[in-house]
């Protein structure tokens, strides 16, 4: 199969969350000629299966198929793939299917399954479906950019909320302080937290990291108000209850809605299927890294469920995710196949 044309018609069906019909609809063809056994469960997820049903070990590839908002123009420009998607993730996703093609004939007591999930970049609506329906695997691959010599064995949590303040209108020479400044003392008391917990912590993998990321006040000569979007990017060990909690005293009657809330991860070291990728990376001529990441993936959704070796690989640089400027390298895209070819063999021996 032609792996580049692939991957460009990959990025040539648009894809934003919750709108992943089209690309589904061809995926599901794509990989039924290849020899999956290839469909969609009830959440819109693309599963393709090869090997025996009733294999002894089960290896999941879980990519997924949706993307940020913003055209990309599909275009090849010397070794760089331009498009929508190319990094994040439609390049790991078509990856994971292309090596599962070519390793399906040596399978031995072993299932492959290859998933596009939806809605990855919202509310991980697919990984939720198939935290709660799918059996755990003997071993799972998360499709993240990491590239092709990277292993990336764990990602922060998140807690993502919505703030809204509205009072009656008042003067601004008035004693007491409107939403706006309601709004500020709250974010400043979220970020004397943080800092109080960083002390003595370097790494960012350890560290409570806020954002604020919008903010609008309103308001009729009646009255006025704030809101704000804050997300907590958080460390192993802080759960995004408890700091629920502190946001919901600090807030003082403000309306608090959580968006999106998820635990951090980390995956142990020390694992056949850790061991088969460094194996296989250094097959391929590579000088494999290990790496935490301070965003979230579906790791965070199915790993605490599963409680299998899991990882997250796939080809590309993380800093190209969501940017107008997001490409991948074909070479490593080829090299990342290759790898994943070699370990999924290694397991399944």
């Amino acid at each position: 199969m032609d792996e580049i044309g692939f991957l460009q018609d990959l990025l040539s069906i648009p894809s934003v969350s919750g709108e992943e019909d089209a690309l589904a609809v061809h995926l599901v063809k794509t990989m039924a000629g290849l020899g999956f056994d290839a469909g969609r469960d009830e959440a819109g997820n693309v599963i393709g299966a090869v090997g025996r049903a009733a294999a002894e070990r089960t290896v999941v590839l879980l990519g997924h198929m949706d993307t940020v908002p913003g055209h990309i123009p599909v275009r090849l420009e010397g070794d760089r793939l331009y498009g929508r998607g190319a990094v994040d993730a439609k390049g790991p996703l078509a990856a994971f299917v292309l090596a599962a093609a070519q390793v399906a004939p040596r399978l031995a007591g072993t299932r492959l399954l290859v998933i596009g999930a939806v809605e990855e970049e919202a509310q991980s609506r697919g990984a939720l479906h198939l935290a709660r329906t799918l059996p755990p695997p003997t071993w799972a691959i998360i499709g993240e950019p990491s590239d092709w010599q990277g292993i990336t064995l764990g990602y922060k949590g998140v807690l993502s909320l919505g703030y809204r303040l509205v009072q009656p209108n008042g003067h601004t020479a008035g004693a007491e302080p409107g939403p706006a400044q309601e709004a500020v003392r709250v974010w400043n008391e979220l970020a004397a937290y943080a800092e109080e917990y960083n002390q003595g912590r370097t790494g960012r993998f350890e560290r409570i990291e806020p954002a604020l990321h919008t903010m609008r006040t309103f308001g009729d000569g009646l009255q006025q108000g704030v809101e704000m979007g804050i997300t907590v990017r958080l460390p192993p060990g802080v759960l995004a209850a408890d700091l629920e909690l502190h946001l919901q005293q600090w807030c003082d009657g403000a309306d608090l809605t959580v968006r999106q809330s998820a635990p951090a991860y980390r995956s142990e070291k020390n694992t056949p299927l850790v061991r088969a990728l460094l194996r296989a990376i250094r097959a391929a001529g590579g000088r494999p890294r290990f790496k935490l990441k301070t965003g979230t993936a579906d790791m965070n959704v199915v790993g605490p469920v599963w409680n299998c070796p899991m990882v997250a690989y796939g080809p590309g640089d993380s800093a190209l995710d969501h940017t107008p400027a997001e490409n991948i390298n074909i070479v490593e895209f080829q090299r990342s196949i290759e790898v994943l070819a070699n370990a999924v063999e290694t397991l399944a021996s």
